[in-house]
């Protein structure tokens, strides 16, 4: 083996595995995953006790397209702060700008990076204007989507779509209809974004069939999730039983406690704990995956189950199976981690602060076996 992490506790959502082992890494995968691995089996041996070791986070909501969009982050740069081995990019680039995503940012990245490629053309290309992408039809091209999306088949895992008032305008849903076109023909997930309406969180969710994604679920008012009356929206539950996925996306605008609480009263959880992290959002309320992650155990989400929504949920949700686990012959991916305890103060996107007792921090990560610290 090329590596081995020695005394710390272990927790594999996926197995349900927990407790004092220590994992062996060979070849970029997980080897070995034993009580008191032998240190002379391996050329290096990094001590973590007193750390929890999980399968290495993944951030299905992400915006890493650095240098190429005005809100890309550097994701090497950002993934040891956020404890993130693999990042999802939320439709950055689109069919006229992928290849220079691939071969600048994700070709020579050391972090993983898989994608969601935009039905607008040039993906999303004025956030810093307020330009929505899909306020011009004539940029939304299911054509030219798939056929990007077939050319990268091993990195592009799904179709990205934003409406609403800020990024389709007039055109209120339609992006959305030729987005859904694309996905079904190729088979894979649509993540739609959702902002301010039109259109509505119910419109939609009536577009959005088994295995595609809702981002942004919990909204602030108004295209929040709860009803008049108190309750979760009829079509929420709904998109739920037929198989959509909620997932949190931070960002800069689309999570509020209010809105996280209630549904979290009311036994309705997210899938998946995303951020949403990009250039605006990094500097504050989001930061990073593990500051949301922190954010719903400051809200009663207990460690295991955040740990899981960021784990092998996410995985599942882009039917990565290589990824989200700890099991032997997995991709070598491992995030090193403790709860730090003080007081902590937390804020969601529209300032309202809540105070918590201890957060999580990253020590480490292994990314196809090779050791960050």
């Amino acid at each position: 083996m090329e590596l081995i992490l020695r005394g710390g506790t272990l927790y594999d959502p996926a197995s349900g595995k927990s407790g004092r082992y220590d994992i062996g890494f060979k070849g970029g995968r997980i080897a070995a995953v034993e009580r008191g691995l032998n240190p002379e089996q391996a050329r290096k041996t990094v001590d973590v006790t007193g750390k929890t070791l999980v399968p290495g986070l993944i951030d299905l909501h992400t915006h890493v397209y650095h240098g190429g969009t005005s809100l890309g982050i550097h994701p090497d740069n950002h993934a040891l702060k956020a404890g993130v081995t693999t990042f999802v990019d939320a439709g950055s680039s689109g069919p006229g700008n992928f290849v220079g995503f691939h071969d600048h940012v994700i070709a020579p990245s050391r972090s993983r990076i898989l994608a969601f490629l935009n039905i607008s053309f040039p993906g999303i290309f004025g956030f810093d204007l307020r330009v929505g992408e899909c306020e011009n039809l004539k940029l939304c091209d299911p054509d030219a989507v798939l056929a990007r999306a077939r050319e990268y088949a091993d990195h592009i895992i799904g179709v990205k779509v934003r409406v609403g008032e800020f990024t389709s305008g007039s055109n209120n849903i339609e992006p959305l209809m030729l987005a859904k076109q694309a996905s079904d023909k190729l088979a894979k997930p649509l993540m739609s974004h959702i902002d301010r309406p039109p259109p509505s969180i119910e419109e939609v969710l009536g577009c959005l069939g088994t295995g595609d994604i809702l981002t942004h679920c919990f909204r602030p008012f108004p295209n929040d999730p709860i009803d008049l009356s108190g309750g979760v929206k009829k079509e929420v539950l709904d998109a739920r039983a037929r198989g959509v996925v909620f997932d949190t996306g931070h960002g800069k605008g689309s999570f509020g406690f209010e809105s996280a609480s209630k549904m979290l009263e009311l036994g309705f959880e997210p899938d998946v704990i995303s951020s949403d992290v990009h250039a605006e959002s990094v500097i504050g309320p989001a930061h990073d995956l593990l500051h949301v992650m922190s954010k719903f155990m400051a809200l009663g989400m207990g460690f295991e189950k955040v740990v899981e929504k960021a784990t092998v949920a996410a995985a599942k949700a882009i039917n990565q199976t290589d990824i989200g686990h700890l099991g032997v012959g997995a991709l070598g991916d491992v995030t090193i981690l403790h709860e730090e305890t003080g007081s902590f103060e937390f804020f969601d996107v529209i300032g309202e602060r809540i105070v918590s007792d201890r957060k999580l921090v990253c020590d480490g990560l292994v990314i196809n076996g090779t050791h960050r610290q």
